[in-house]
């Protein structure tokens, strides 16, 4: 299973009004395009009516900035919603995200990073990340199994119901950027200039092309990846993910 970020209303996610970096390339190219589930099912996703998901998603919206609103304080405003404006999305899939957490943990703790990672390599069994999951001192989306971060730029994390109802970790998008922030500014310390073309020069790497007339070049699946690289790859995906949420006053989602 995937992993793709997205960066809009949540009206358009919950609508099904949204496409992923690879159903947009499919769509480009003359692909079809199907979500299969782990076990091989293609994902049949549940349409409710546009008037339900607004009701939904602004209620929930409303409680949520009052709920994470500290005493005393006035309440954070609640972000425009509906199921038109523009959103931003890419794949960082679960390989980088480890990779960026493994590195981000390696410069908390002082200590080195695996160089290389496998194509299906579990993070979650890394040392250093494990590390920070215990680490009441690491208490970064990061580390807590952020799924969703709010438009809000002051930081904190917390756990509550989505509007699905499901109870999950949450963050703010203010707390995600200045994570970055400190990632960069304790490792790379590379300019906004450099970090913002990594997502085209960082990454996977190609395991084959497609020619103009759509044939398929030679095939060389790479099953072993370079850490730092695709660090760099997702740090500039989720620090892109950031500054648009907050810029254009969106939520952030994990989408799997």
């Amino acid at each position: 299973m995937g992993l793709d970020i997205y960066a809009g209303t949540l009206t358009r996610y919950y609508a099904h009004n949204w496409k992923t970096v690879v159903q947009q390339w499919a769509e480009e190219n003359g692909y079809g395009f199907n979500r299969i589930s782990p076990n091989g099912e293609q994902v049949e996703e549940e349409e409710l009516p546009l008037a339900d998901v607004m009701e939904i998603v602004c209620g929930w919206r409303d409680w949520i900035t009052k709920a994470v609103t500290p005493e005393g304080v006035e309440p954070y405003q609640p972000w425009p919603e509906d199921n038109e404006k523009a959103y931003y999305t890419d794949k960082p899939d679960w390989p980088a995200l480890g990779a960026l957490m493994v590195y981000g943990a390696s410069l908390l703790y002082r200590e080195p990073f695996p160089k290389t990672v496998e194509k299906h390599w579990d993070f979650n069994q890394e040392p250093l990340i494990q590390r920070a999951y215990g680490d009441e001192k690491a208490q970064w989306s990061l580390y807590t199994g952020t799924e969703l971060w709010l438009p809000i730029q002051d930081c904190f994390t917390f756990t509550a119901q989505n509007p699905a109802q499901n109870q999950v970790p949450m963050s703010t998008a203010g707390m995600l950027l200045a994570e970055l922030g400190w990632i960069n500014s304790n490792g790379w310390n590379a300019p906004e200039e450099e970090f913002l073309n990594w997502d085209r020069t960082e990454g996977y790497p190609t395991d084959a092309a497609i020619a103009k007339d759509g044939t398929l070049g030679e095939v060389q699946e790479h099953t072993v990846y370079n850490t730092e690289s695709l660090a760099k790859f997702a740090f500039c995906i989720f620090y892109k993910a950031a500054r648009y949420s907050l810029e254009h006053q969106v939520p952030i989602l994990l989408d799997y």
